[in-house]
């Protein structure tokens, strides 16, 4: 907490994250509390209807966070819905008990919502229902703005000068009754972001990038959710390893079979198999049960019954036909690695190697990381095939081609429009 955080109504942001934090020992930070205290969890229709009138007659945008099961349950389904706005207060909403939130989504359609690394949330937000129209990432607000810890405690602890209970971020939240603790702590992950909010916005209007945060904030809540990955089995961990068609196919067998396994139990797919355990498999090639169990991920404590179901998702992988194996590698879609440039393209590689460093130097300038400034994949693929135009408006045309935001094609393409002019050296 600063000096002017302690006396003054609003933060005081001259410079991201506020001036350095006096001693804590004579001015320790306090630990937020919830306002109204932590309210009660609804899990039935009507109290919904309750929330959703509220939050309907409330004033101003509104503060949502989701909880997930991350590596207790299959899938990234939401298991607790919190929400704050102004003259509604704080809801905490249970989407087992309540798992259709469209009338609470429709309720908020034309409000702005304030979400903390939204793109983590909003597919979960979106199976539920809850779709927003507008919204304000404070995550990204952050990054925009030059802080160096974007996390909601450090943004919180930084900005508004309170301290975030930690510890129940990586719990299994389908635990029910969720406890008291866990209820407390979701509850105040969204006590503060309205203020959050306000004070970032400030502050990037302070420095100019306001509307550049705007340009973000509308790509992500009007981006279409992301299509299913293409041969999701490729990324194994420890993929690297496997090298043979065959070997692939083990992982590909492996992988989907966990994959059935752990969609019925309703479990983390790690829980039911490791990757380690799979590549390790797709290695040995194991003949038979004893030569499995020997492998790591097979131990004692796995059953003979247990051991009998992989070896025999093994033994299917290898009498497969040939025809039936994976091809070594998925099709490439963009530019090939950029360490291999040097060799397959010294024009390009040394287009790629300007086109960074002035990218870099403009991120420096601009106290943002470069990625948020515009994406790797993107400055590859231009200096890997260029516009066959050389020019600034071709070069804005291809960024934007690949979703370059209008303000990061002002930005950079004068930047790459002269890098795309660097040659490779004789």
């Amino acid at each position: 907490m600063t000096d002017a955080q302690e006396t003054a109504a609003e933060p005081d942001l001259r410079t991201p994250g506020g001036a350095p934090p006096v001693d804590v020992e004579t001015a320790p930070i306090p630990l937020l509390e919830p306002r109204e205290g932590i309210p009660p969890v609804v899990a039935t229709q009507e109290a919904l209807d309750e929330v959703v009138a509220a939050f309907a007659r409330g004033t101003g945008p509104v503060a949502v966070d989701a909880e997930r099961a991350s590596g207790y349950r299959y899938g990234q389904r939401a298991y607790l819905v919190q929400l704050r706005r102004e003259g509604a207060g704080s809801a905490l909403i249970d989407p087992v008990g309540c798992p259709d939130l469209s009338g609470l989504g429709e309720a908020l359609a034309g409000s702005e919502w304030i979400l903390h690394a939204a793109t983590q949330d909003l597919p979960c937000l979106r199976e539920i229902g809850m779709v927003p129209a507008r919204l304000f990432d404070t995550e990204l607000a952050g990054r925009l703005a030059g802080f160096p810890r974007v996390g909601l405690g450090a943004m919180v602890e930084s900005v508004l000068g309170y301290a975030l209970e930690k510890g129940h971020s990586a719990v299994d939240w389908s635990t029910r009754p969720l406890p008291e603790p866990w209820l407390r702590y979701a509850a105040l992950d969204v006590e503060l972001l309205v203020d959050l909010r306000d004070a970032l916005e400030k502050e990037l209007d302070r420095q100019g990038k306001l509307e550049w945060a705007r340009q973000e904030f509308d790509a992500i809540a009007s981006a279409p959710p992301a299509p299913p990955r293409k041969d999701p089995w490729r990324r194994t961990s420890g993929m690297h390893k496997v090298r043979r068609r065959r070997q692939m196919a083990i992982v590909r067998e492996l992988w989907n079979a966990r994959d059935r396994i752990a969609q019925r139990r309703d479990v983390s797919p790690g829980k039911v198999l490791s990757d380690t355990a799979i590549v390790e498999a797709a290695l040995a090639v194991p003949l038979n049960v004893q030569a499995l169990s020997a492998l790591p991920g097979f131990g004692h404590r796995m059953g003979r019954r247990q051991l009998e179901q992989w070896q025999g998702v093994v033994d299917r992988a290898r009498a497969l036909p040939d025809s039936e194996l994976p091809q070594p590698g998925a099709a490439v879609t963009g530019p090939p690695p950029p360490r291999s440039w040097a060799d397959k393209d010294p024009a390009a590689a040394a287009r790629l190697s300007a086109a960074r460093a002035a990218v870099s130097a403009l991120a420096e300038e601009l106290n943002m990381p470069q990625e948020n400034l515009i994406t790797p994949d993107t400055v590859r693929r231009v200096c890997w095939e260029p516009p066959q135009e050389g020019t600034m408006a071709a070069v804005a045309a291809a960024l934007a081609s690949y979703g370059a935001r209008q303000w990061q094609v002002q930005l950079v393409s004068p930047l790459l429009t002269k890098a795309l002019t660097v040659t490779a050296a004789t």
